[in-house]
């Protein structure tokens, strides 16, 4: 075989290895939601934004909520008997109010319970969706996060309590038309959070709730824990099935190795191999 054929061959051989992959993955997760459906009785959806930060000829792509994933998931809901549980795996740091609102609005709108699985992080808009659930089932070390509004990367609580901190004549006009969409988008979220959670929550508790996610208390990157998830009222249940997270282990990082290493746990007693 000639050297440039060779050479060839190997090109071929590093472009496809990607694209086997990826359908190799592809496959082994239709197998484990097709076994997670079976063993719960369930419709699994998915929405993992594992490529949190990823190199695509030399620029970074962050993936989060879109309307393509409302679009796609409110499908695979409407395609879903009214009597058919459904499971829904996010793992997502958040993303577009407006599409993380749609996708909600659809959770709380199907007739049968929904339960929403929450591996590792649902932050902002993954969290919102999560309040339309019936349950959010939680590992120990998982995290929601609060769903206050960013206008322009900044938190509109914040934008607020700058301009309320002087008076409104040493106020900027720039910086008043910024509260003022910050007021808007604070009570627009807000109202969105109560209408998901009412048929399931006292109107009471869902406006408290909402208010409190929605307040700025916290940045808005704050790891909301099980327990603090709890007492806040939020219906969590804590312990994540085994076959949920061997599910996540299909959504690698396509780019970007993992700088943690470990090997397989042996008992004791039984040989290596």
């Amino acid at each position: 075989m000639e050297l440039s054929t060779l050479i060839f061959v190997a090109i071929a051989i590093v472009l496809l290895q990607p694209l086997l992959a990826g359908r190799l993955f592809a496959l082994r997760r239709m197998q484990s939601i097709r076994a997670i459906e079976r063993k719960r009785g369930t419709r699994v959806i998915t929405m993992i934004h594992r490529q949190e930060k990823r190199s695509l000829f030399g620029v970074n792509v962050s993936r989060m909520i879109d309307l393509e994933d409302a679009q796609s998931i409110i499908s695979a809901i409407k395609e879903t008997p009214d009597d058919q549980p459904i499971d829904l795996v996010l793992h997502t740091p958040g993303g577009l109010v407006l599409a993380a609102m749609q996708i909600a609005r659809a959770v709380e709108a199907h007739p049968a319970k929904v339960t929403v699985f929450v591996p590792i992080y649902a932050m902002s808009g993954g969290t919102l969706i999560g309040l339309a659930a019936d349950e959010i089932v939680m590992g120990e070390f998982s995290m929601l996060g609060p769903i206050d509004p960013q206008i322009a990367g900044i938190s509109a609580a914040s934008v607020v309590a700058a301009r309320d901190a002087k008076p409104v004549e040493h106020v900027s006009d720039l910086a008043l038309v910024f509260a003022d969409v910050s007021d808007k988008a604070i009570a627009q979220v807000k109202r969105g959070a109560i209408e998901i959670m009412t048929p399931r929550m006292d109107a009471d508790k869902a406006e408290a709730l909402a208010d409190k996610l929605t307040s700025g208390q916290w940045t808005h990157d704050y790891a909301l824990t099980p327990s603090e998830a709890q007492d806040l009222g939020v219906p969590v249940t804590v312990g994540m099935p085994r076959e949920i997270l061997d599910l996540m282990k299909l959504f690698p990082a396509p780019v970007k190795q993992s700088a943690v290493e470990f090997l397989p746990f042996d008992p004791p007693g039984k040989k290596m191999t």
